[in-house]
């Protein structure tokens, strides 16, 4: 199924509304300036309002998606689509995309 590529830029958080951060960009592609995001890269979650495991199993520390792109990629490798799967270590809450750029789809 087709969808809008992950950039640097794109708003990104886990379930309990941590914001997500990429920490590997794809180095040559670029949407609209800014680097698309490999499906490998690990997402870093930083604000998670989840107790920690005394109380629950949080906060969310890292993230990652589970499906990217088939036939567009960056050096052999898929890229981070906007409706693919991610999920959150430790918890195993979703990822959540809120926004990401709307000019670029890939399946």
């Amino acid at each position: 199924m087709p969808g809008f590529l992950l950039t640097t830029a794109s708003s990104v958080a886990c379930a309990h509304q941590g914001a997500a951060t990429a920490v590997v960009p794809a180095a040559r592609v670029r949407l609209g300036g800014t680097p698309a995001v490999l499906l490998s890269s690990p997402w870093t979650v930083a604000g998670c309002t989840f107790p920690p495991p005394s109380a629950g199993n949080g906060p969310c520390v890292t993230g990652t998606f589970t499906t990217g792109s088939v036939r567009v990629t960056s050096t052999g490798q898929p890229l981070a689509l906007h409706h693919a799967p991610g999920q959150c270590v430790p918890t195993g809450t979703p990822l959540i995309v809120r926004q990401t750029q709307p000019r670029v789809r890939a399946t």
